[in-house]
């Protein structure tokens, strides 16, 4: 008996037409409207998806298509802008001479985009330990006399996290103001994250998590619109910010213990007046998720702008998010891919540049210039790693040397050095989710110390990678390549 020949048969004419029917309209439908104010490339990717899948691609795209916030939310971003402006922030930053002009260009690009004025008298501390700099986030947060400002895209409660949940919550029953942002989505996929709320519940400390996806609860934007950043404020005098979660390194997950995954990061602590700058950051979040403005609330007395700097560290801070100046972050690393002299270092969990960024780096080999790239030999993310392997044979053609770090490590360490000038660190990968879908924070600073200090840390990193050679990449089984191949198709998806 041919079942599948009695199936189709009993289907009624007329649902066969309707079904052709809506088949047609939905891809003529996209031809007309995907392309509108969208790259050629991403436009091309949600295309080839629809095509090959009309009904389901044009659900998929109907969710995730739009990469824009609710106007309701871009309007209280606007909004938060304003009221930082009012309260100046950035009023009594200092006026920086001592840059190269390259430098100064990619200040007023930064500042063009969105980003606070540039400013000295900085110190900047590298915490490369991954357990040592959440036990730097306690100490500093015991010590708070004013106010604690914590947000973070992955926060938990475990052994791990103990010592800074713990002293979060000694600082609110001590009568220290703490406020605490959890984005909701890249935090309640990990064990420990029912824990954590529960305690700040428990202990009355005032939290919320950061674009939250609840509609029965009348919440809800595109999901994977995420907030990424990673940011603690004491009292306006010490901050923190890299791309380390507050999270055990193995990520909490069955599976990744099983591999035996333990991440790195990379976290810095600065004095200065970007403290203030991150501190308004902060409460433009803050501002989006409660409606209550805090910067300048509960805030300790500012120093003197007659005493001493803590540091003569130069460096400014930039936002970037959908409803900010789109894809600012890759803006800024495009120009100082072009503005390179000598050497470009960029360490990245996830590098899938587009054609822009593509062209910019081999170009740059082209002036000779020296491009090291360094990435993990493993990831958590298997469709972002196979598209990210899609691009080593034309990076390594090109002559881009690429360091992958040695499993079972995962290497998360987010940072660019440009020549012996200049570097960027924060919490932004090299991809379109953190250049167009999700909320970063980036530090650029300028200071050629700063970046020795940096050096060093790729020299560790180099100890534990192995480079890769062209003819070893070729010679990977065919079905790793269909993957990394297909996996590509979906890089410029936004």
């Amino acid at each position: 008996m041919d079942i599948p020949h009695l199936l189709w048969n009993s289907v009624p004419p007329w649902a066969t037409i309707a079904f052709f029917a809506v088949d047609l309209v939905i891809r003529l439908l996209a031809l007309g409207t995907i392309p509108h104010n969208r790259r050629p490339s991403a436009a091309w990717g949600w295309l080839l998806v629809i095509f090959f899948f009309p009904i389901l691609g044009g659900l998929v795209f109907l969710v995730l298509g739009r990469a824009e916030l609710p106007e309701k939310r871009k309007t209280k971003q606007r909004e938060a802008a304003g009221l930082v402006d009012a309260h100046g922030p950035g009023a009594g930053a200092q006026k920086v001479q001592a840059m190269p002009d390259w430098a100064h260009e990619t200040v007023r690009l930064n500042q063009h985009n969105g980003a606070f004025p540039v400013a000295g008298g900085h110190r900047i501390e590298v915490l490369d330990d991954y357990d040592a700099s959440l036990a730097a986030m306690a100490q500093t947060i015991r010590g708070a006399q004013h106010y604690v400002h914590f947000e973070f895209y992955i926060a938990v409660a475990d052994a791990t996290t103990e010592p800074v949940i713990t002293a979060l919550e000694d600082a609110h029953a001590r009568g220290v103001t703490v406020r605490v942002l959890i984005d909701h989505l890249g935090s309640a996929g990990y064990p420990g994250y029912k824990g954590l709320v529960r305690r700040l519940g428990a202990a009355g400390v005032d939290w919320r998590r950061m674009l939250p996806v609840r509609p029965w609860r009348g919440e809800y934007q595109r999901p994977d619109l995420r907030n990424h950043r990673k940011i603690l404020v004491v009292d306006g005098e010490v901050a923190y910010t890299g791309s380390q979660n507050v999270i055990d390194r193995s990520y909490n997950k069955k599976k990744n213990r099983k591999q035996g995954l333990q991440w790195i990061g990379m976290t810095v602590r600065l004095q200065g007046p970007a403290v203030g700058h991150l501190d308004a950051l902060f409460a433009t979040d803050w501002y989006c998720e409660t409606d209550e403005m805090v910067l300048g609330a509960d805030r300790a007395p500012a120093p003197s702008s007659d005493g001493p700097s803590p540091g003569n560290l130069v460096c400014q801070v930039l936002p970037s998010g959908p409803g900010l100046s789109q894809e600012s972050n890759q803006q800024l690393f495009n120009h100082l891919f072009a503005s390179a002299r000598e050497r470009i270092t960029v360490c990245s969990p996830y590098f899938v540049p587009d054609d822009s960024m593509y062209n910019t780096l081999r170009t740059a080999v082209g002036r000779g210039v020296e491009v090291h790239l360094y990435m993990g030999e493993t990831s958590n993310h298997a469709l972002t790693h196979h598209a990210q392997r899609s691009f080593y044979e034309m990076l390594i053609r090109d002559g881009i040397r690429i360091f992958l770090y040695q499993a079972p490590w995962v290497l998360h360490s987010k940072f660019v050095l440009i020549d012996a000038a200049a570097a960027v660190v924060g919490s932004s990968n090299m991809d379109i989710r953190s250049f167009v879908l999700d909320h970063e924070v980036n530090l650029l600073v300028v200071d050629q110390d700063f970046v020795a200090r940096l050096d060093e840390l790729v020299d560790d990193y180099r100890e534990h990678s192995h480079e890769l050679e062209l003819e070893d990449w070729l010679s990977r089984p065919w079905y790793q390549k269909y993957l990394d191949n297909t996996a590509r198709l979906t890089s410029a998806l936004q």
